[in-house]
């Protein structure tokens, strides 16, 4: 039986499954219907201690096989998620909410990363200089750093720890998974597959749970490096314990993500990609545009336009292949959202389209909201600086791309800013300008691919290296210097 489908979510620990000895557990919903679908636990610091004592085992005889060999396991793990695609896409779906069309192309990424983590032999090459002087010669090896872990959130449970786990593994080091505990049950199909790959006892694991369980991951000792993605006030926490303990730690916190359009932009296209953006997987992604800072005269075509898109948006279940916005995460999260649109208006925003009032037939219970545009937000309102993470898109106008682009970076995040213009120099100056880690230009998810580090600034990341290709390469290895020389005489004497 698939974990997917049993009861109790369970931990995989030095390459078997284990029942968790918790105390606590917490429902896993699905956001569509409000059904449980399974219990995860909350995890004690007690199995936490297990998993990084298996990982530790593991790491000697990891680290030291060749690294030929340990990219084989991830060409089948490939092979796996390929065939198993629409399994783990449904699983996305049941308990994330997103349509099934946007948890296939979410693990069309997760195996972007693996393929790219499958170059670690070329990735992990170092530098040589021969002769630096009289006969010695110095090089730069790369070595892996030990146990390392990754923190993940709700809303990408099957992409998000492949920014970070296949490039552990091929870097030579042992790893932790503690999925989100609102939606564990991707993870454990995921790790069902890692279980069939040939990686030896303890190299993966995963512990499931809460606050308690990520403390104790902060506080292990034999843990070396944390990858985290959240809110940016855990992010920021997260950084900060990580850092108190001498771990290394790449942090992924929230965004306000803006788009800017201009008045010779395409408007039909501007207005496509931009309610793409905006409402794609119900505003809950960390590249969800939620600012629309219209030019001059664009302003009003392009809020006709994108109220009308909003407001045509197939809402309801995502297993539905012709909806096109599912449910928010919770009734929490809904709720949250909600008063955040009530402020909005408070402060004087109007509702060009008002998704509050959305029920879908069959799913009463789930936790629906329709998409929705509010004209003339104020810039310095609440609103207009506050992640949202639902699908909620604010206008605001100015008269120059000068004033949008100052008006981007004022803005606390830095994840990522597209503008849509017809003008190259435009174009060229905002991504010159604006303080973000990741620029469109006329597209409206700047997503970079697995070969580009997934960036950000400002307080949507705390570190110096981020997940995906390079960075990730870079991040799970550790540089050693070596200077040496071999004098002639020292080899006659052998």
């Amino acid at each position: 039986m698939s974990a997917a489908l049993e009861t109790r979510v369970r931990n995989f620990i030095a390459g078997e499954w284990r029942d968790s000895r918790a105390s606590e557990w917490l429902d896993v919903v699905d956001p569509a219907s409000a059904a449980v679908l399974a219990r995860v636990p909350l995890a004690p610091a007690a199995e936490v201690g297990e998993a990084v004592a298996a990982a530790v085992r593991a790491f000697p005889e990891w680290r030291r096989t060749p690294v030929t060999d340990r990219i084989q396991p991830l060409f089948k793990l490939k092979d796996l998620l390929e065939r198993h695609r629409e399994e783990l896409a449904r699983t996305i779906t049941m308990e994330c909410g997103k349509t099934l069309a946007e948890s296939r192309g979410e693990i069309q990424r997760a195996i972007e990363n693996v393929e790219v983590a499958c170059g670690a032999p070329i990735l992990l090459q170092g530098d040589f200089s021969e002769d630096i002087s009289a006969g010695i010669d110095e090089f730069v090896i790369r070595q892996p750093l030990g146990v390392c872990a990754a923190i993940c959130p709700f809303n990408f449970p099957g992409m998000i720890p492949f920014w970070f786990l296949p490039y552990a593994v091929a870097c030579g080091n042992t790893y932790v998974v503690k999925p989100s505990e609102k939606v564990p049950l991707t993870m454990q199909r995921v790790f069902e597959l890692l279980a069939q790959i040939g990686l030896p006892p303890g190299v993966v694991n995963l512990v499931n749970g809460t606050r308690d369980t990520v403390e104790a991951l902060l506080e292990h000792p034999d843990i070396r490096a944390i990858s985290f993605v959240g809110s940016t006030p855990v992010a920021r926490h997260v950084y900060a314990r990580a850092a108190a303990t001498g771990k290394r730690a790449q942090c992924q916190g929230g965004a306000k993500n803006p788009i800017v359009v201009l008045p010779d932009a395409d408007l039909g296209a501007a207005t496509r990609i931009a309610a793409d953006s905006a409402f794609g997987c119900a505003g809950q992604r960390c590249l969800a545009a939620s600012l629309a800072i219209t030019i001059g005269e664009a302003h009003e075509p392009f809020r006709d336009a994108i109220a009308e898109a909003a407001a045509s948006r197939v809402v309801g279940c995502g297993l539905d292949e012709k909806v096109q916005m599912g449910p928010v995460i919770s009734a929490a999260s809904k709720a949250r959202i909600e008063g955040l649109i009530d402020r909005g208006l408070q402060g004087g925003a109007r509702a060009a389209v008002d998704g509050r009032p959305t029920v879908v037939r069959g799913f009463e219970r789930g936790h629906f909201l329709g998409p929705t545009v509010l004209d003339h937000l104020d810039p310095r309102s609440e609103l207009a600086g506050t992640e949202v993470f639902g699908p909620v898109l604010g206008l605001v106008q100015v008269r120059t791309i000068e004033e949008a682009i100052a008006l981007v970076n004022r803005g606390a995040y830095g994840n990522m800013a597209c503008v849509f213009t017809a003008s190259g120099a435009d174009a060229r100056r905002f991504r010159a300008e604006v303080e973000v880690g990741n620029v469109g230009i006329n597209l409206g998810i700047a997503a970079p691919m697995a070969f580009f580090p997934f960036s950000g600034a400002k307080a949507s990341f705390f570190g110096d290296l981020h997940g995906q290709g390079r960075h990730a390469i870079e991040f799970f290895t550790q540089t050693k210097v070596v200077v040496e020389r071999w004098p002639r005489e020292w080899s006659r004497k052998f």
